[in-house]
């Protein structure tokens, strides 16, 4: 699937995806920072992609964790410094959140500073209702 959108093409191509930006920001990001190469890697070879590009320069990201029939985690969530306030990141939750694949499946996600921006896609705080396990290398 690719969608076009003022100058920005939005695909779940992986062989799109520029695979060094998407570690770079990871890298940088407050949820993945300490998250190991390899894993980041492996994270987007048993998931879905969307990348958000302006020309060849990938600008956005999101990854998708499905059983396909009930739910769906939306994670790792990126658009570039650069790009912020163009309303990238809301074209690239709505196109995720209408799908045909995603609509009518419950999505979860987390999130430490963007709640304003997924409530806009139905998205509810559910604070009470979910736990984690933080994996033996971040403990």
């Amino acid at each position: 699937m690719e969608i076009a959108w003022q100058q920005f093409i939005i695909s779940d191509q992986k062989e799109r995806l520029d695979l060094e930006t998407i570690k770079g920001f990871l890298a940088r990001s407050y949820w993945a920072n300490k998250r190991p190469e390899e894993r980041t890697l492996r994270s987007i070879d048993n998931s879905i992609c969307y990348g958000v590009y302006d020309g060849l320069q990938q600008v956005g990201y999101a990854r998708i964790v499905t059983d396909h029939a009930t739910m769906y985690y939306l994670c790792d969530v990126f658009i570039d410094e650069a790009y912020r306030g163009m309303g990238i990141g809301k074209k690239l939750i709505e196109t995720i959140t209408t799908s045909l694949e995603f609509k009518d499946l419950m999505g979860i996600l987390g999130t430490k500073d963007a709640h304003e921006l997924y409530t806009q896609y139905d998205f509810e705080p559910d604070t009470e209702r979910f736990m984690r396990r933080r994996p033996d290398y971040l403990r």
